[in-house]
């Protein structure tokens, strides 16, 4: 497995986010960011909780913001090089946001975002 302490690999995150182009990064409403070292399932990379902007119908108010969570520790035991990481971590970072526009697995697959 790959070495790489939390602050970097949060670097990698921050990084992976300016990569969104601003006008869709812009349209990114109430949801925060965090790197976690693994969650429930042991070879999550990441995962979106909240409710997508696509069924926001009622939302507002003081509602506590969606997450996205990118797992450290399942991202790095898959990657064999530094360039691995940073192209997983982009990845995946784009799948959850994804998730927050409300792009399912099987539309991310047919664009290629697998």
């Amino acid at each position: 497995m790959l070495e790489m302490d939390e602050t970097p690999f949060a670097e990698l995150v921050e990084q992976a986010l300016e990569e969104i182009p601003d006008a869709l990064r812009s349209l990114m409403d109430n949801v925060a960011i965090f790197v976690e070292d693994r969650g429930d399932e042991p070879d999550l990379l990441g995962v979106y909780e909240g409710i997508p902007l696509t069924e926001r119908h009622d939302y507002g108010g003081l509602v506590m913001p969606d997450s996205i969570i990118i797992y450290r520790l399942p991202i790095l035991e898959m990657c064999e090089t530094p360039d691995d990481v940073v192209e997983e971590v982009l990845v995946t970072v784009v799948h959850e946001i994804a998730h927050h526009f409300g792009i399912d697995d099987d539309r991310l697959h047919e664009l290629g975002w697998d």
